[in-house]
């Protein structure tokens, strides 16, 4: 197997993270791959801004990643 840059850990292998639901103030789980979560104590959908990650600049990134021609133009 290729040697894969140390950078893209959190796109190959996403990690449960935990948010205070602005609302009620509970903490809730989302993963470092996903954009919303919904409070399971409010219902509200929590939404969160994505960092830049490899993806956005690295040259090799979709090599790296195996990024498949499909996955790369939405289809």
């Amino acid at each position: 197997m290729a040697e894969q840059c140390p950078g893209s850990k959190l796109i190959r292998e996403p990690q449960p993270e935990d948010i205070t639901c602005p609302w009620c103030k509970v903490s809730v789980e989302i993963w470092t791959d996903e954009t919303r979560a919904r409070c399971r104590n409010c219902g509200h959908v929590i939404v969160r801004e994505m960092t830049q990650s490899c993806l956005d600049w690295c040259v090799k990134a979709k090599e790296c990643l195996g990024v498949s021609e499909s996955e790369e133009t939405g289809h």
